[in-house]
Formats: structure tokens, sequence, C-alpha cells
């Protein structure tokens, strides 16, 4: 049997319960050839099995070694790892507490080192309120960056991607006014080399096709419109080059989407987050999703967030969710057989 993809279950008072079984019972991993286990809490999936119409029961063991416990939501069977055990009475929906957040962090952290530990292939992130996180003690933005330490790394790239476009930011949440101070040669330099790699090892790119945008209107208009793209840019994508990497550039991004979305490039390298979020989210609002790049460990998310406005209407889409889990069981699936050659390749050595 190959290895599971854990889902976590997100913030108990938004929506990550209820797309999970919405998605589950609509029958969208009938046909994964991954198993699936859900990180997080039996009653609060049994609420929001609950809230969108569905039978829901439990009984103890599970098939899989990482689950404790079997739900059985509508026909399907679904192992759960109960990793806290919330009182739903004070679990209101949009209002997360300290409890709340304390058992999103949990859930992260198991997965993420069930993955570590080669127990799990990859983990699918439901989403999360960061206030409360950070009221459970845990000082951190959100995933990528609690993620990122658990795992060790220094730099991640946040990508966004649907089947027709992927956006990789160089800089990601901050005031549009700090973004031409953040912008370096090697910062820029270090996400055409994640990209790169990560598009190679998890997606089955050969030679990825990178294109890097500019900065400012016109790729700067040969400095009558700013000199980002000749300081940082252009030197950047040289050194990409240079290594032996298919980045071109510096795009003006009023023009470059149009040929990405006919197939021209197999991903683009934005200077911030609404330059490749706007048509992402144009193309891909209900399907989108979030990778986080550059982790020893495949991690992917819904493109969007605890939708308060929803939570508890059974009305949310798990379009994204359904999204996220086919795209990390591809992705599992490359990163295994680089992994398997490359032991191949140290035994013929």
């Amino acid at each position: 049997m190959k290895k599971p993809l854990v889902i976590t279950m997100g913030d108990p008072t938004g929506v990550g319960p209820e797309i999970i079984i919405q998605a589950v019972c609509a029958g969208a991993f009938a046909d994964l050839d991954r198993p699936l286990v859900v990180a997080g809490d039996q009653a609060i999936l049994q609420r929001a099995a609950a809230v969108c119409g569905r039978s829901y029961e439990t009984r103890p063991g599970s098939r899989l070694a990482l689950g404790s416990t079997e739900v059985l939501v509508g026909k399907y069977v679904l192992p759960l790892r109960e990793l806290s055990r919330l009182e739903p009475a004070s679990q209101n929906y949009g209002q997360p507490q300290v409890s709340s957040g304390q058992a999103m962090a949990d859930y992260i952290n198991w997965a993420c080192d069930a993955c570590l530990a080669e127990e799990a292939a990859g983990m699918v992130t439901a989403p999360i309120n960061k206030q409360a996180l950070q009221l459970a003690g845990l000082d951190f933005p959100g995933h990528t960056e609690l993620l990122a330490e658990r795992c060790r790394v220094d730099q991640v790239v946040m990508m966004l991607a649907g089947e027709r476009l992927r956006v990789c930011m160089v800089t990601t949440h901050c005031a549009l006014r700090e973004v031409p101070q953040r912008l370096t040669k090697e910062r820029i330099l270090t996400t055409i080399r994640i990209a790169a790699r990560a598009l190679r090892e998890q997606f089955g790119v050969e030679t990825p096709r990178l294109a890097v945008l500019a900065l400012n209107p016109h790729a700067g208009e040969g400095g009558l419109f700013g000199d980002e793209e000749q300081r940082h840019i252009v030197p950047a994508i040289a050194a990409a080059r240079a290594e032996g990497l298919a980045a071109s550039g510096p795009h003006s991004a009023d023009t470059l989407f149009w040929f990405a979305v006919q197939g021209d490039y197999d991903a683009v390298i934005c200077m911030y987050h609404d330059q490749g979020l706007i048509p992402l989210k144009l193309l891909h609002f209900e399907d989108g999703v979030n990778v986080t790049l550059g982790l020893p460990i495949v991690r992917t998310s819904v493109d969007h967030g605890t939708a308060y406005d929803l939570a508890g209407t059974g009305q949310a889409s798990p379009a994204s969710l359904v999204a996220a889990v086919r795209m990390a069981a591809h992705m599992a699936e490359k990163q295994e057989r680089v992994t398997r050659d490359a032991g191949r390749g140290k035994i013929k050595a």
C-alpha cells in the first residue's frame, strides 16, 4: 500500500471540517490510488457532517497505521487521527479561541512530523486562523512559517497553481511600498532555483521554463519607470541562466500571462503578491491550490481562508480541497520516483 496523504482539519470554527466531509461524501477521492488520513477532531467532524446533512458513524481502530479511528461518512470510510477532543458547544463558528488555535497547531505539527518520518507521503492543509494560532502561543504568521521552522528550512517559495497557470512569489505578504526594498538579486535567484527544482522533482517537468516578471510597467521602459529591473531582476536572470536554468525576462506583466496560459511557460516568477494572484484567481478562483516549495516534504493547501461567513451552513465549496489533494498525490508520486531513481543510482555507483 502506498503511503497516505494527511489532511489537516484546520480551524475547528471555520469551513475546514465541512469541506472535508463534503469532498469525501461526493466521492471526490474514491478513485485516488493513495489512502488519506485526516488529522483532526472526531466531535467537530461529526458536527460538520450534521451541518452538511450526512450520516456519520465511528468505529475504533483503523486499517492505516497513522489512523486511530475510522469514520464512516455516508458510504465512505475515512481514517482519522484524533489529535484533539474539543467540545463543539464551546467552538462557536467564526470565534476561534486558544483551544482552537492549539488544536490547529497540533494537526499541522503531527502531519509535518509524519511526513518528515516518511510515514506519510505529503500533507494537505485546511485553512487556519492566524490570530488564534498566535493566541495559543505560536508566533507564526501562518502555515508556511510554522512548517519552514519545523522542517529547518530557511527559504521557501509560495506557489499558487491550477491546471492552466502556476505563479511563484518573490515577496508575499507585505505592503506594496515595501516590495522594491525587499527585492534583491539573491532573493529573486533563490526563488527561481527553488521553483525550478520543485517543478523537476515534484511535478515531473524535466526542464522548467520560467518567465520572470518585471516589477515596473513596460519592464521599467529603460529606467524611465524605475530601475529595479536593471539592478536586481536582470542580474538574477543572468545568474540563473548561467546555472543552466531556463529563465527568461524581465517580462512585462501586462502581456506575459496570456502566453503563460497558452502553455509557453511552466511557471511565472512574480515580484509581489497581487501581481501573480490576480490572474491566478481569475482563472482558478475555486480550484486554485497553494503549494509551499522548498520544503523537504510535499505540502499543498486550499487557496482560501476560513470563510466564517459560510461556516456552519454546509455551503462551502470543497473544490479547492479536492484540487489540493489531487495535486499532493501527483507531487508525492513524482517525488517518490525521484527518490527511487536516486537510490538506484547510488546502488549502481
